[in-house]
């Protein structure tokens, strides 16, 4: 029996070896600070030798993700990586996915912005990849590890939403994450699928099969009625979704008068300041979202009603917050704190915050 490997890892590392493991057919990407060590470690593992794993140094994020359109129009598991103003120039290819309903993963390792902005962390891009980048009505998947055993875990889970759904999957992690070290259970391997796997489970992929129906949509539709219909249909996808594959995670909320909602590092920090501020008996407790989208705004609405406050930390200027203060619509009071420019808040610094809002 295959036995879990253990290492040290960064999270940019942790994330390169899930996707051999977790039966990646192929990653299309391009260096960029501070997710470079994802296309380092693939280059570094060979798994073109060992799995048959596709590893491209594509000549620029466009060419990247748009290299993961045409894998995954054929069925395959695709992923690309990048950091912040990479995805801008990917959002083209993003939402042309979304529209043709087409599956594969995209790792964004957040750092500062606008444009070019700093190498160091940020969460600036939540408003890019939770509202959709790219021009129409869509959405896509975005999960929010926050350490690097879940860099691991979220590949696997990013590929069979990703699949379920026919639409892309984007882990949106950060600086922090991406660049610190720490133990990382990575998964056992899973067998690569063949072709005729992949033709039973994804008949709509582009295979080459004689007499298949066109199931990739084309790049213009002249009948605004069919348009119509395409997007109602994904309208109804997305409902669905909303249903059932909202991710949550509570700590410390049974007893809390005061609710902390964060994400990715933010919230990695802010669960540390949690500790020091119920020694002082502020009885505070944090949802952190799992998927940002699909929002918990449900769950947020829920604590609304029965908390004093809640307090949305962030590394940016506020843009999660948002989606907080539309799910609370206005049952209790939502203050926001957030650090920009690539400075990441301390756990003293929120022990001071939330002594001031939640107590």
């Amino acid at each position: 029996m295959e036995e879990q490997e253990i290492r040290l890892l960064k999270g940019n590392e942790a994330i390169a070896l899930a996707a051999i493991r977790c039966g990646c057919d192929g990653y299309f990407g391009y260096p960029i600070t501070p997710q470079s060590e994802i296309l380092e470690t693939l280059a570094l593992e060979k798994p073109w030798e060992t799995t048959g794993m596709v590893v491209v140094q594509a000549e620029s994020e466009l060419a990247s993700i748009n290299m993961v359109y045409g894998g995954g129009a054929t069925g395959k598991r695709v992923m690309t990586s990048s950091s912040s103003p990479g995805v801008a120039l990917m959002q083209e290819g993003i939402t042309y996915m979304a529209g043709a309903e087409i599956p594969g993963v995209i790792v964004n390792v957040q750092r500062g912005g606008p444009g070019l902005g700093t190498i160091q962390a940020s969460q600036g891009d939540y408003f890019q990849c939770t509202r959709g980048g790219g021009n129409g009505d869509y959405y896509v998947f975005v999960l929010a590890p926050a350490s690097a055993q879940e860099m691991a875990d979220f590949m696997d889970w990013a590929f069979t939403l990703a699949f379920r759904y026919r639409m892309p999957a984007i882990i949106l992690s950060d600086g922090v994450i991406g660049q610190m070290m720490e133990k990382v259970v990575l998964p056992l391997f899973k067998p690569r699928r063949t072709d005729e796997e992949i033709a039973r489970e994804c008949p709509w992929a582009a295979t080459g099969r004689k007499n298949r129906r066109n199931n990739i949509l084309t790049s213009l539709s002249l009948d605004p009625q069919w348009m119509e219909n395409h997007n109602l249909h994904l309208q109804e996808k997305y409902r669905k979704i909303r249903e059932c594959e909202v991710r949550y995670e509570e700590t410390l909320t049974e007893d809390a008068e005061h609710l902390i909602v964060a994400f990715g590092s933010a919230a990695r920090i802010a669960e540390n300041a949690i500790e020091t501020c119920r020694e002082r008996d502020i009885r505070v407790g944090m949802l952190r979202p799992l998927t940002l989208w699909p929002f918990p705004t449900d769950a947020i609405r829920q604590y609304s009603e029965k908390v004093k406050s809640i307090l949305c930390i962030e590394i940016n200027a506020g843009q999660m917050v948002e989606d907080i203060r539309l799910s609370v619509e206005g049952r209790c009071p939502v203050n926001h704190y957030g650090r920009m420019g690539g400075m990441v808040p301390t756990p003293e610094e929120l022990v001071q915050v939330i002594t001031k809002y939640c107590s």
